[in-house]
């Protein structure tokens, strides 16, 4: 049994047309994500890569799928492909896939089907970013407060607990050390007021002198 292998011609209208396709959708994914993102890399560097990925993808697969030979040449091609740059945040990953998914389903002339997953993906996108926004005025953090004080530990600690209760609803205890005169808790809150975070912070400075205080937003971490 013979296999076929030549090469089926290569309609360049549709080509044009699919490049054109994919230039838009592309640029549209890239502006969301340099203004609507929340990676910590630099997204106005990355946000350009997105069309390019889109095009070049979109390019392989419309060569290959016209050939047998040339696609069977495109998995031994890629065998050897090693990739050092490691991605890190989650979010780049997704919009790489995002661009990679528009030039395969183009590449494919499955025009229909990849704007009608587009819509629904940037209508998906879209909706997140408004309720993004409206939590805008709220902060998940990480406060760490460090006491010298003579006093016994479990008492230093218990009064810590009624100062910060007295301005939060709740309080999510994430680690405690207690070295001679030395009391460190660190804490994650959920707040929206953050005047109560000033507040907080002159009672403790008020009631222990000695004290320091330090806040992280848990969203610009790498695990966060």
């Amino acid at each position: 049994m013979t296999v076929d292998t030549t090469t089926a011609p290569l309609s360049l209208p549709m080509l044009a047309l699919n490049l054109i396709l994919g230039i838009g959708l592309s640029l549209i994914v890239a502006w969301y994500y340099h203004y609507f993102g929340t990676s910590l890399s630099n997204r106005s560097q990355f946000a350009p890569i997105l069309p390019m990925l889109t095009m070049i993808t979109l390019l392989v697969i419309t060569i290959v799928k016209s050939s047998l030979a040339l696609s069977l040449g495109l998995v031994g091609a890629l065998s050897i492909v090693r990739f050092r740059t490691a991605i890190k945040d989650p979010e780049e990953l997704i919009f790489l896939f995002f661009a990679i998914a528009i030039g395969l389903g183009l590449g494919a002339d499955q025009r229909i089907p990849t704007l009608l997953a587009f819509a629904g993906i940037m209508l998906y996108l879209a909706v997140r970013a408004i309720l993004a926004r409206t939590r805008k005025g709220s902060h998940s953090l990480y406060l760490n407060v460090q006491i010298e004080n003579d006093s016994d530990g479990s008492a230093l600690f218990e009064q810590l607990n009624q100062l910060l209760l007295s301005e939060f609803r709740e309080l999510d205890l994430r680690r405690l050390d207690h070295n001679h005169n030395v009391l460190q808790a660190t804490y994650y809150l959920y707040i929206r007021d953050e005047s109560a975070l000033i507040r907080v912070m002159d009672k403790l400075r008020s009631k222990y002198p000695n004290s320091s205080v330090s806040l992280v937003e848990q969203n610009n971490l790498l695990g966060g």
